[in-house]
């Protein structure tokens, strides 16, 4: 048990010491002024029949018991139930949370259950004894408004890292696309993302700019298409074209066959006509199939010498030709 601790109990049971006594004065209908005045004055009885007490006086020991010893020891044994009981439910509730939903929120749970029922305990040990909790209660809301005013962009983030805990639209080592950037997903907290990008940059993302916003999850399905776009020259036949592209991409390393590759004339452009080569593979194989998809279809056409042209222009001079002009 750290000091901090050991000063709330030391506290706890002084109140509960006192609390039979203010309860007394508070039954009395008196004013704020005259409760604190009775309160120091029996706190000071308190001392002197403790004083008494110890010098022997066994009507003060007898009065120490009834009045001081027996509240102390009742709100020992409160606080000390309530303990075990919100640690015992802090701990099932956050281990359910961690298998079914996320380790993350899970251990965050178990602990705001727990300091939340060990509020409601403590609370509730005072006003057993007597104690007025209802300005607790006041200070407790004020300073939660407070709070949150100033850390309104941290509960922001705070919000999205549940939300995104809870829905799960990624999830560690997942490749994802969001705020303008992309990378592999290392951890998700309660209030950032990190991400190691393909160049091996660490970037930290606030949770407030990943939910609600577009997110491309790239690993989410296990298969993911391969497409690349060629250009023939106008020149070659497009049937043959067509034959060498449909044998080429049957044959790409990684690839999978269902569903089948497909060659599709896309367009004719200015000075090419354009093809698309689409190729299924797993996540895990994506970019070792794109290049062999390049390497071999290039390959390819020079095999079948067909002609992949350069962009180009054709330029006429009205009344004259290319060559007088110049």
């Amino acid at each position: 048990m750290n000091s901090k601790t050991t000063l709330v109990w030391i506290a706890i049971i002084a109140a509960s010491i006192m609390s039979p006594c203010i309860a007394n004065a508070e039954e009395a209908g008196n004013t704020g002024a005259d409760l604190a005045n009775q309160a120091n004055e029996a706190a000071n009885n308190a001392f002197v029949t403790l004083k008494k007490a110890i010098q022997g006086d066994s009507s003060a020991i007898s009065e120490m018991a009834s009045s001081y010893a027996m509240p102390a020891l009742m709100a020992l044994v409160f606080l000390f139930i309530g303990y075990m009981i919100a640690s015992f439910l802090g701990r099932m509730i956050g281990s359910v949370v961690a298998k079914r939903v996320d380790q993350t929120l899970g251990k965050f749970l178990s602990r705001l259950i727990k300091n939340m029922m060990m509020v409601m305990v403590i609370l509730g040990t005072l006003g057993f004894f007597g104690v007025d909790v209802t300005s607790f209660a006041a200070i407790l809301a004020a300073a939660g408004f407070a709070i949150g005013m100033a850390l309104q962009g941290t509960l922001s983030n705070f919000a999205a890292g549940i939300m995104l805990l809870i829905f799960r639209p990624f999830k560690v080592n997942d490749y994802i696309k969001v705020a303008g950037t992309e990378g592999t997903v290392e951890e998700i907290d309660l209030f950032t993302t990190r991400l190691n990008s393909v160049d091996n940059r660490h970037l930290i993302i606030p949770n407030n700019q990943i939910f609600g916003n577009l997110l491309e999850n790239f690993s989410h399905n296990d298969l993911r298409r391969v497409d690349i776009t060629i250009g023939t020259d106008y020149a070659n036949n497009i049937h043959q074209v067509r034959m060498v592209l449909e044998s080429t991409v049957q044959n790409i390393p990684g690839m999978v066959v269902d569903p089948a590759p497909q060659v599709y004339l896309s367009e004719l452009s200015a000075s090419s006509i354009d093809w698309q080569l689409r190729v299924w593979c797993h996540n895990a194989d994506f970019w070792s199939v794109r290049e062999h998809l390049v390497s071999l279809t290039k390959d390819a056409l020079d095999n079948a010498g067909i002609n992949i042209p350069y962009p180009q222009m054709d330029i006429n001079v009205a009344g004259k030709s290319l060559a007088q002009a110049a």
